[in-house]
């Protein structure tokens, strides 16, 4: 295991992260306490010391076994967890980003975990109503409060994430130096305007799902779109999620992905997960995946992506068969046309060291 600074700050975390979103039963397909502790030792035993939970995971008690977990060494881990998703059903202010949801969950999670201090403490999702000023000063109280030492944000807009941390700036709170968002070979869109942003401002990437909800495991095919287990698994998310959601998971564009990535696999002699992970770890800027799973020898496999690399050609044959159209203006202001229109033809002399 090797070591990044997470964003623009001076923390060190593992290249990859433990998820623990699976850890508990609770919300009837995660692991058990037994197998959760297997999992975070496999993890710790490569060197990994990047622990990822949130209050709500599996009703609370992934907070509590990680907090069991880590009580021996807590100060090699840096933890994070997260707030804003609701905890009480019809409770209007047990959910948001707003001051009030902050301070009581924060409250909550430090009890559930046995700690008095969180190293990274996230927002969960953005509520589109609690105002950024609202939420940028809540989080400088608390991390001068010494609660939380390092602050982060999850499934928001790139517009939201920059207004917050030009906003931090210029009036002396804590920034944002971490984004936690959707991004695999299956999902692509943040390439448009999120990853530019986080490289932009120095904003370590973790992508949440790097294996597509497991279509990149190597457990599907056209012929056999799922087995008995992950089977199981999909009719789970079905109740959280809509059918169609799931069915376009298992679209006829993502399987030709995924058998991509098989061929690759095949091709180096290794694991279908192991090759979707690296593809992610060799992108540009701070990308530190976030591992997660319901075994332990699955975490195994996927800290084996941590012995190898992917050549240039593998990572172009990926590239190619993920391919998505960034849209406007991004496909507008990199066209030949319009690149000879604005650099009077000039733009292939230039050697840009920011591009």
């Amino acid at each position: 295991m090797r070591y990044k600074l997470l964003g623009k700050s001076g923390l060190r975390v593992s290249e990859l992260c433990l998820g623990a979103m699976t850890f508990g039963e609770d919300w009837g397909w995660g692991a058990s306490k037994e197998e959760s502790k297997k999992m975070y030792e496999a993890f710790r035993g490569t060197g990994g010391n990047f622990i990822d939970t949130a209050n709500l995971y599996t009703n609370g008690t992934s907070e509590k076994y990680v907090g069991e977990f880590i009580a021996s060494e807590r100060d090699q881990i840096v933890l994070a967890t997260k707030y804003s998703n609701s905890t009480r059903h019809g409770d209007v202010n047990a959910g948001g980003n707003h001051r009030k949801n902050l301070v009581q969950a924060l409250e909550a999670s430090l009890k559930r975990l046995k700690t008095d201090y969180i190293d990274l403490y996230w927002v969960h999702i953005w509520d589109y109503m609690t105002p950024v000023e609202e939420v940028m000063r809540a989080l400088d109280d608390v991390v001068r409060a010494g609660k939380v030492l390092y602050i982060g944000i999850s499934d928001a807009p790139a517009w939201i994430v920059s207004q917050a941390n030009t906003l931090a700036e210029l009036r002396g709170w804590t920034p944002f130096v971490a984004l936690q968002i959707e991004y695999s070979l299956i999902e692509r869109t943040p390439e448009r305007d999120l990853l530019p942003m986080a490289r932009s401002l120095d904003i370590a990437i973790l992508p949440w799902s790097p294996l597509g909800s497991g279509v990149l495991t190597g457990k599907y095919s056209k012929s056999e779109k799922r087995n008995n287990s992950e089977g199981r698994r999909l009719d789970a998310l079905k109740d959280m999620f809509s059918k169609d959601w799931t069915d376009a998971l298992l679209s006829e564009r993502n399987l030709s992905i995924a058998e991509e990535v098989k061929k690759v696999a095949d091709e180096i002699g290794r694991t279908p997960s192991q090759v979707a992970l690296n593809w992610l770890r060799q992108k540009l800027g701070v990308v530190i995946p976030i591992i997660g799973a319901r075994k332990a020898s699955h975490i195994e496999d996927n800290l084996g992506c941590l012995d190898f690399q992917l050549s240039d050609e593998h990572m172009k044959r990926l590239d190619d068969v993920s391919n998505i159209a960034l849209g406007f203006p991004h496909d507008f202001v990199s066209s030949e046309e319009i690149r000879n229109v604005t650099f009077g033809g000039t733009f292939t002399l230039i050697d840009n060291h920011r591009s």
